[in-house]
């Protein structure tokens, strides 16, 4: 898995590359699983883009993460905006969490119902 960091109005400082490397890191073993039931052998790469929305605001909710991860038939996104950046990084890893688990679902849901299918259909 690869992760590629983009700042916009702010400085890539090595703690904050790292802490972005640690929580997206762990998506990794989501990603895993799904490869598996798949059974496609793709790279998945997760775009993470941090930024401070403008210069001149000292409080409210200033900081924005994007984040992209692009899967087998499908890019999952999380935005998440918060009043410290470390707090907008871990909200939209949890959010990206949420979304990998729906998009977990409905290929198990969907291989479910095409062996149901055939199922049905040897019976007949």
């Amino acid at each position: 898995m690869k992760i590629i960091i983009s700042t916009k109005n702010l400085d890539l400082t090595e703690a904050l590359k790292n802490f972005v490397e640690e929580r997206f890191g762990g998506i990794k073993k989501f990603i895993d699983i799904l490869k598996r039931e798949d059974e496609r052998k793709t790279l998945a790469e997760v775009f993470v883009e941090l930024e401070k929305e403008t210069k001149h605001h000292k409080k409210g909710k200033i900081f924005l993460t994007k984040v992209q991860v692009r899967l087998p038939g499908r890019l999952l996104m999380a935005i998440a905006r918060e009043d410290d950046l470390y707090k907008a990084i871990v909200s939209a890893k949890d959010e990206l969490r949420m979304e990998i688990e729906k998009y977990k679902f409905r290929i198990t849901d969907r291989n479910c119902r095409e062996q149901r299918k055939a199922k049905d259909e040897f019976k007949l």
